[in-house]
């Protein structure tokens, strides 16, 4: 009788008589993936609550707080343009207009800011990436710290016009539109969203902290 045939193995023997498994995996190799997928899902996470982190903070502070009026899209805002070529039309009429803070003037009564107009959206806001679409002033009563009311920053502002001013700009006579604000809002700056680093965590550790020997050591002479 034939003897009975061993059955396949998926063990292989090597030049020096020693046995080498085909299916067991590198317990590096396997550690190394697993951190690998463990980074990825992390970085995946990060990156998804990044954006909406942001939008929850900008909801957070531009609603609630926001007068009626600034939101009263029914307000009329006419075009700075429109206004200084035909100022009797508007003297006395109540609008909304809003920008960018070019200037801060205090006087003994009030505060005169010289803002660049800008397109608002429909809660009022102003749109700092379009263009500057004129120049006005708005008096605000009382004192206003030039300090909260820095350069860029963004207001807008409700109440009527009630006159036509001259002021140089340069050497240009430039008429400035001025407003008696009764109601304004300094709008926040927006969130700034910081980037992951490239070698940010966990991608950094995980190639360079617990396998810094297998990777540096053997792979260094051969590779460099």
């Amino acid at each position: 009788m034939s003897a009975a045939r061993a059955p396949a193995s998926t063990a292989t023997r090597n030049a020096r008589g020693g046995v080498d498994s085909a299916c067991s995996p590198d317990p590096v190799s396997r550690r190394v993936a697993d951190c690998v997928s463990a980074g990825m899902l992390m970085v995946a996470l990060r990156l998804l609550l990044i954006p909406v982190t942001a939008l929850v903070c900008l909801g957070g502070c531009a609603s609630g707080r926001v007068p009626e009026a600034i939101r009263d899209s029914a307000l009329p805002s006419p075009a700075v343009t429109e206004v200084q070529q035909r100022p009797e039309t508007f003297i006395g009429q109540r609008m909304r207009w809003g920008g960018s803070i070019l200037e801060v003037h205090n006087a003994p009564d009030t505060t005169r800011i010289e803002i660049l107009a800008r397109a608002l959206n429909g809660s009022g806001e102003p749109e700092d990436t379009t263009r500057g679409l004129g120049r006005f002033i708005v008096e605000l009563p009382g004192f206003k710290d030039p300090a909260e009311y820095p350069q860029q920053r963004r207001l807008t502002v409700v109440g009527p016009l009630v006159r036509m001013e001259t002021r140089d700009v340069g050497e240009y006579p430039y008429p400035y539109p001025v407003l008696a604000g009764d109601v304004w809002y300094l709008w926040p700056d927006p969130p700034t969203v910081a980037a992951p680093l490239p070698y940010d965590y966990p991608w950094y550790r995980p190639w360079y902290g617990p396998f810094y020997g297998p990777w540096s050591g053997p792979w260094y002479g051969p590779w460099y």
